[in-house]
């Protein structure tokens, strides 16, 4: 290299920190050629020159410009993935029928963004794309039938699509109901017909939950047992006795916990939680094990993925954390929420958890 940019040296401890020292030594060995051959030291430049020859190369180079404030944070890749998800979705939808979806799609985000920018509770992108994979069934279905608009769909169609699944009508004619309604609005039907079908349903919890003697058998293992790992202790404990979802889990940062006194919020909760002395420690087992990963990921649940970059771990570590006892979180957290809404009152649960009103009520 002509000469060595400023941050160099930072960049080759930060390789030899985070990477085996085979793929250090190539990595910067690639990077000089980077250096030389665009003729520039800007992170920008040679992010986008190692996009084109050598693509492995990007990653790590983003990584340390990132986390070393020598590049704007990131933007959010959950969000640009679920973009991509939309689309695709959007996609397989027959043409003639898809540009209502496409508007109807454009304002689920819409309405997501404005609750956001309210304080509100936005809806989930899961949520978002739960409603257009409904959607896209619907306009298969009719297109397979011969309707080639929107305008021609009538509550027999809408019946006829319905009885497909009987077990899914509840959370398919929520989709519908929000699509037509919003089709409605638009001037693209003249009629709302989701709205006189109906789904009866029977009200309350019935899933899975467990017993006071199991209960009190994870207790024992996550608190005064060595056989479990510090993850599977500290998410077990935050599920059975805090109610935690696995979103809140993975995305748990250091700024969340106040050590001093032993407090976390949980992300999306407005309240402080005091965690007891079992989860406590259990915490304390993640973040040693996190220290000893000499990671700067921000993160408490750091895997091997993970280290090397600022993003949470994935939904399938908090599930895969769990499988020595053969459970999913949801169950844990549905057996504490069952108790809690037995013995608070809906609006303390639903300020203490960051939960709607509908949601804590069919636990009630």
């Amino acid at each position: 290299m002509p000469r060595s940019p400023s941050w160099w040296d930072a960049f080759a401890a930060y390789l030899a920190t985070h990477r085996h020292a085979f793929y250090a030594a190539d990595a910067l060995a690639h990077t000089a050629r980077l250096v030389i051959d665009a003729e520039s030291t800007d992170p920008n430049t040679l992010l986008a020159a190692a996009q084109r020859t050598t693509p492995w190369l990007r990653r790590p180079l983003a990584d340390f410009f990132h986390t070393h404030r020598l590049l704007a944070p990131p933007a959010d890749t959950e969000e640009a993935r679920a973009t991509v998800r939309r689309e695709r979705r959007i996609q397989a939808v027959p043409l003639p029928l898809r540009p209502a979806v496409r508007a109807f799609a454009e304002a689920l985000v819409v309405q997501r963004e404005n609750a956001e920018r309210l304080g509100l509770r936005p809806n989930q992108l899961k949520t978002i794309e739960i409603r257009l994979d409904t959607i896209r069934d619907l306009a298969l279905h009719l297109h397979a039938q011969g309707l080639t608009t929107w305008a021609g769909v009538n509550v027999t169609d809408l019946e006829a699509f319905l009885a497909r699944n009987p077990a899914r009508r509840a959370s398919w004619l929520a989709g519908l109901r929000q699509f037509f309604s919003h089709a409605h609005r638009t001037g693209l039907g003249l009629h709302d017909h989701a709205a006189a079908v109906e789904a009866p349903q029977s009200r309350g919890f019935r899933g899975s939950t467990l017993t006071l003697d199991e209960q009190r058998a994870l207790y024992r293992r996550w608190s005064a047992s060595e056989d479990a790992l510090p993850h599977e202790a500290f998410i077990g404990l935050a599920a059975l006795l805090h109610a935690a979802t696995t979103t809140e889990l993975r995305h748990l940062t250091l700024d969340h916990i106040s050590t001093a006194s032993r407090m976390v919020r949980f992300p999306g909760r407005s309240v402080d939680l005091a965690l007891d002395s079992a989860t406590w420690r259990a915490l304390e087992g993640c973040l040693a094990r996190r220290s000893a990963l000499h990671t700067e990921n921000p993160h408490v649940l750091v895997t091997r993925l993970t280290r090397v970059t600022t993003g949470p771990a994935g939904a399938a570590h908090i599930r895969d954390s769990l499988v020595p006892v053969g459970l999913l979180p949801r169950i844990l957290r549905s057996t504490r929420l069952l108790t809690l809404a037995d013995e608070l009152d809906v609006k303390q649960l639903t300020v203490a958890l960051g939960m709607s009103y509908g949601g804590t009520a069919h636990y009630r």
